[in-house]
């Protein structure tokens, strides 16, 4: 397989899909927004909130400045559904400002990939809740992927 080639490859089923959601989470939990964009096409299109993004130069440039305001980033993510090429995704992270005020974030993503299982097509709709430290529910060793008995969002009733 071509180093532009990342499985699991559409037509996605519902396992194929998880995985790919997993590896989703496990990378954006990496912090390192030059192995994120790699999973994009050349030329990915997102909506991230109000912001449009194009490109895998502008998602590592977005993802960069993501993270230098949101501080001790944890994400959780889970499969919603999937059809074909297509992915749904709610997700929940936790993060602080430089304040110190703790946010927890709230999605959903839609997501389509090329036939290379590269995503080409990331839309994102995020809300943004504070919650102080005592009501933090995502605890594990940061930057790095949630350990398999990490509650996911369904435990936590999100």
């Amino acid at each position: 397989m071509s180093p532009e080639t990342r499985p699991p490859l559409p037509p996605f089923t519902l396992e194929t899909a998880s995985e790919k959601v997993r590896l989703a989470e496990d990378a954006w939990n990496s912090r390192d927004p030059a192995r994120i964009a790699r999973a994009y096409t050349i030329d990915s299109k997102w909506r991230n909130r109000a912001e449009f993004i194009e490109g895998r130069e502008a998602i590592e440039a977005f993802l960069t400045r993501k993270w230098q305001r949101e501080l001790e980033y944890r994400l959780i993510k889970e499969i919603w559904g999937c059809r074909e090429n297509r992915i749904a995704v709610r997700f929940a992270y936790e993060w602080h400002d430089d304040s110190g005020q703790w946010f927890r974030s709230y999605g959903n993503e839609n997501w389509e990939f090329d036939e290379h299982g590269l995503m080409r097509r990331r839309l994102a709709s995020i809300n943004d809740a504070p919650i102080t430290p005592e009501e933090r529910k995502f605890f594990w060793e940061a930057p790095g992927p949630r350990p398999t008995d990490h509650p996911g969002l369904s435990s936590f009733g999100f």
